[in-house]
């Protein structure tokens, strides 16, 4: 049986989704011509920070990354797609995956290049944690 709390998460979490594109340019690339990893999970970050708030619309902190799993490298001049997801929903925290996909600019496709999650907690003005959803 499904609770209101289920269909809430399940309406926040479809409105949360979040997409980013980008195009990977030198300024972004190791010496091995590939997406720095650093950036790379600084734009995950980011793009889970932003699915995150869409989520619950409070303030939040990430309080950890779980495995993030590089399986295939970017190379300079391609085009990636960052997506992120809430996963699962706690109390004060919640979990959101993001996929990082890579496409050739003048080729048709594309694959999952890096896979993670990131986990928040939603915090008041004292810096504590509070509920994510609204207390029925």
């Amino acid at each position: 049986m499904t609770t209101s709390r289920d269909q809430e998460i399940q309406r926040r979490t479809e409105l949360s989704v979040t997409r980013v594109t980008k195009a990977v340019f030198p300024n972004t690339t190791n010496h091995h011509n590939t997406l720095f990893g650093g950036t790379a999970l600084a734009w995950m970050d980011e793009v889970s920070f932003i699915a995150a708030t869409r989520f619950c619309r409070l303030p939040l902190v990430t309080v950890s990354t779980d495995r993030i799993d590089f399986k295939h490298p970017i190379p300079a001049g391609s085009i990636v797609e960052l997506v992120g997801s809430v996963v699962k929903v706690g109390n004060t925290s919640l979990q959101v995956q993001v996929d990082v996909f890579v496409e050739n600019m003048y080729l048709d496709g594309r694959e999952r290049a890096i896979h993670g999650v990131f986990s928040f907690v939603a915090i008041d003005e004292d810096k504590r944690p509070v509920p994510v959803l609204p207390l029925a």
